[in-house]
């Protein structure tokens, strides 16, 4: 019987990345050393992670009806994605600008476009693939109303749901119930103290074991993972807390380590890897995701994630 597929509630960006010194200060234009045009979006970037993690794929990516709409399907073939993922609709395709430092830290911003015109009636449309499915993934280049349909959905049919809030907005009180596994960086766990008024000015290690994530185990999802870049990341159970070291590369583009870490934990969790081994091949492919610049190439695939954590033993 062939494996149950990872299904995403995607987005799909045109993505323009510059390599640069440093972030240009207000009023200011600096050369940069490479800059990247790309398919992209968080939603997409979930989804080639995910297959070259070996995972079967479907999911739903919303693309507009303007120029920037034909990156798209190429995107798709090439990345051995199914064409019937994509869904157009007008307006125009979702863009995205990104800067990256000479510490590989990264900033960016994204016009959405038509990935937010995806609604709870194209999520019923599929409802059989989601209850056929592995594990549901999303993030927040969507809005909240076809999240809210398909991980009610997933709950029903006893499906896996896993949940990037990226970037960040307040999670909506049934978003989260339905939401088995969390996983966010450091600024948006800042921003889930504040919505929950525990606090603090930085997501301090001790602050997210002890306060932020048990206040979130008691809202719905079973596990709470908070990625901290090259601090490596920590899970959160009822069981206990485990930490997972980054592994040591070379990075010199951050911009899919966040993608390629959230995707390859839910792939691995969906085939039932305990939560400390699939910490360490999330670990990994976030890794991998940083040593070439852009984001659509970079994202690693299973055989480079094995092969990293061998050397490293």
């Amino acid at each position: 019987m062939a494996d149950k597929s990872i299904f995403i509630l995607g987005s799909f960006v045109v993505s323009c990345s510059a390599k640069v010194p440093r972030f240009p200060r207000a009023g200011e234009s600096l050369a940069a050393e490479i800059v990247t045009i790309e398919p992209g979006g968080k939603g997409l970037n979930l989804a080639i992670a995910s297959r070259r993690m070996g995972a079967q794929v479907d999911g739903l990516l919303a693309i507009g009806d303007d120029v920037a709409s034909a990156f798209a399907a190429p995107a798709l073939v090439r990345a051995d994605l199914p064409a019937g993922m994509l869904i157009r609709l007008p307006g125009k395709t979702g863009s995205g600008v990104g800067f990256t430092d000479a510490r590989g830290e990264t900033c960016l911003a994204v016009d959405a476009g038509v990935n937010l015109a995806l609604a709870a009636g194209h999520v019923r449309a599929v409802a059989g693939k989601i209850g056929a499915a592995a594990m549901v993934m999303a993030q927040f280049e969507i809005g909240d109303e076809p999240i809210r349909e398909a991980f009610a959905l997933a709950r029903k049919a006893g499906v896996a749901t896993l949940l990037n809030p990226s970037p960040y907005r307040p999670i909506a009180a049934d978003i989260l119930a339905n939401t088995q596994i969390l996983v966010v960086n450091e600024t948006e766990a800042q921003a889930l103290g504040s919505s929950l008024a525990i606090g603090p000015d930085n997501a301090d290690p001790a602050w997210f074991t002890t306060r932020l994530g048990p206040a979130l185990l008691a809202l719905g999802p079973r596990i709470v993972v908070l990625t901290r870049g090259a601090a490596g990341a920590i899970a959160m159970t009822a069981d206990g807390v485990i930490s997972q070291p980054a592994l040591p590369v070379a990075a010199i583009d951050s911009l899919g380590a966040g993608d390629a870490f959230a995707a390859t934990l839910g792939v691995s969790l969906s085939r039932g890897i305990n939560l400390s081994e699939a910490l360490l091949h999330a670990a990994a492919a976030g890794a991998l995701a940083t040593i070439r610049a852009g984001v659509f190439d970079a994202l690693p695939t299973r055989d480079a994630m094995q092969e990293l954590i061998a050397e490293t033993a």
